[in-house]
């Protein structure tokens, strides 16, 4: 029993102290300062590329709420890829109304593409603008988003920055696994280590929202060279730093919202799709699972047992398990105020690890035995 409880508060406590001190270094990008007539002139100049397929009920409030951005310089292209609904109606009807929207249609999926790799590749090369800025269809942007990561990415040297949205969850796999997101990634990255070079292992971004340099982004192949992954929210972050580039990370939750899925089964495919590119790869998923069940889980476990049994238990054994409990659920809590996440996600952090570890197995296991993963009405090898 002690044996565990020490265990349990060493694996707790080590996300909990990184995550405290990922807080600070993950914040908002700067405020705009007030411009003087002379520096209006310099304001940056971004093309805001949304890939689309089958988005009739989210692109009109995405493209709407990048025609509302203030202190940019801004075009919006919309890739229409292959929709059978009415996208390209909608976005067509805006373009009438606003010239700075235009929409394009995406070529026919070539042979070991990703539908999204293959869009967003599409943009980049109708793009017009020197910053490239991929959101997804299900993102809305407040005004002053594109200009204050504009400005972080000139203050960070970077040559891509993103972050992660202000994640809106309603149903009950949404708000248990969603906030995950923020304590997987500041309880697991050491942002510090991240910025200090270019080091590809230390690669971080959200596909939601990328603001990339486009000589950096072509130079490096862009999407083309990770045509056939899921995951570009990491893996795009990952090749430019592997060609030289810095990236970095700012927090999103008071300047765009994302909806990222709507059902159970969204959820499950939607999370799933993309796991062996991140925690589930086969060479990281056994430590992970190490990770999270002894420092995540454990703690509960052992309390649970002390609650039973607390008269043969030891002074320092309840003592290490109450620090343990104490310890897992720091982060969460922390996370429920600062990215204003739900009580009762926190509350069920323990199941919500679970649930996220079968869905991580889940996928490695798709994966060995040649799957397939279905997402948007397309079909994709899990290998």
């Amino acid at each position: 029993m002690l044996t565990l409880s020490i265990f349990a508060l060493i694996f707790a406590a080590i996300p909990a102290a990184l995550f405290c001190a990922n807080l600070r270094a993950y914040a908002p990008p700067p405020r705009l300062q007030h411009r003087g007539a002379e520096e209006s002139a310099e304001l940056p100049s971004i093309s805001v590329l949304i890939p689309a397929r089958n988005e009739e009920f989210s692109i009109e409030a995405a493209v709407r709420s990048v025609l509302a951005s203030t202190c940019a310089r801004f075009e919006v292209v919309v890739m229409d890829d292959a929709s059978t609904d009415r996208t390209s109606e909608i976005v067509r009807a805006l373009s009438v109304e606003h010239p700075e929207v235009r929409l394009e249609h995406a070529p026919p999926l070539p042979p070991g593409w990703n539908g999204k790799q293959h869009a967003c590749w599409q943009l980049a090369q109708h793009a017009r603008h020197d910053l490239l800025c991929f959101i997804d269809a299900d993102v809305r942007l407040v005004p002053e988003a594109l200009a204050r990561m504009s400005a972080f990415l000139d203050t960070s040297r970077s040559a891509l920055v993103s972050g992660f949205p202000l994640q809106q969850t309603r149903t009950t796999l949404e708000w248990l696994l969603l906030p995950l997101i923020h304590f997987v990634l500041l309880g697991f990255l050491p942002i510090a280590r991240m910025r200090a070079g270019t080091d590809p292992d230390f690669a971080a971004g959200c596909g939601q929202f990328m603001l990339v340099r486009r000589d950096a982004y072509l130079s490096s192949g862009g999407h083309q060279q990770i045509r056939a992954t899921m995951h570009d929210g990491l893996l795009l972050p990952r090749l430019l730093r592997q060609h030289g580039h810095r990236t970095d990370l700012a927090d999103l939750t008071h300047l765009a919202t994302c909806r990222m899925y709507r059902s159970a089964s969204e959820v499950w495919h939607g999370l799933a799709k993309n796991a062996t590119e991140g925690l589930a790869a086969p060479g990281r998923i056994v430590p992970v699972t190490l990770l999270l069940l002894v420092g995540q889980v454990l703690p509960f476990v052992l309390a649970a047992i002390v609650a039973s049994q607390h008269r043969n238990a030891s002074f320092v054994a309840i003592s290490c398990t109450a620090a343990a409990l104490l310890a897992a659920y720091l982060p969460r809590f922390l996370g429920l105020v600062r990215f204003r996440q739900p009580l009762k996600s926190a509350l069920l952090h323990p199941l919500g690890i679970l649930l996220l570890l079968v869905l991580e197995w889940y996928a490695l296991a798709r994966k060995l035995s040649g799957g397939s993963a279905t997402w948007k009405q397309r079909s994709y090898s899990s290998n």
